[in-house]
This record gives C-alpha cells, structure tokens and sequence, in this order.
C-alpha cells in the first residue's frame, strides 16, 4: 500500500491510497493516517487506486473520520473502486463518511 499526502492551496489535504487495504496495507498507511487525522481538519482520501478494502481498512477510515470530526473538520472518501463502494455501502460507512464521485463534490464536502 502507498500513501501519499499533499496540502492544497485550498487548505484540504489529499491523502492518495493505492494498492490494497488488508492487514498488511493497513500496517503500511495507518500511523500516516493518524498523523494526517490528528493534525488536519479537511481531508479527502482519495481511494481510486483501492482495489480491496477489508474491516481493518474500514476501520482505519472510521477512526481517521471521527478524530477529524471531533476536532470540527470533515473527511470525505474519494471515487472508491466499484468493489470497494460496494463494501464500503454494504457496511453503512457511507453513513459515517461521505463518499464523493469527483474532485469538484469532495472539495464542496469538505467545505
């Protein structure tokens, strides 16, 4: 799993996923993620590179959300793969995080 993460001039920060989010991704990405999460307040995780997404990866975007939430940010998750939208609804997430189909409505989420 590769993590990358870039500061916008709009002061979002964009966290590009890529590979797969199963144990050994979540090992990869997660204290990033916490970093990111404890210290940002609008942040878009970018998941078009996603093509798995088990529990544990669902639980490190919980996590991620709600430490951005209590601190009065948002984070939105970005164009999941149609497997990984799927897990992602199927297991309610999508009532917990917003799920964004392009740049242009993550941007108007985080907002």
């Amino acid at each position: 799993m590769k993590i990358d993460i870039r500061d916008g001039d709009d002061g979002v920060t964009h966290v590009v996923l890529d590979g797969r989010l199963d144990i050994e991704g979540v090992n990869a990405i997660d204290m990033k993620m916490n970093v990111v999460a404890g210290s940002k307040n609008k942040v878009v995780v970018d998941l078009a590179g996603v093509d798995f997404m088990g529990s544990l990866g669902m639980r490190t975007l919980v996590v991620a959300a709600k430490t951005v939430a209590n601190k009065g940010g948002k984070l939105v998750l970005l164009q999941p793969q149609p497997n990984v939208d799927r897990a992602l609804r199927t297991s309610g997430i999508d009532t917990v995080i917003p799920i964004a189909a392009d740049s242009v409505s993550a941007a108007a989420l985080v907002s």
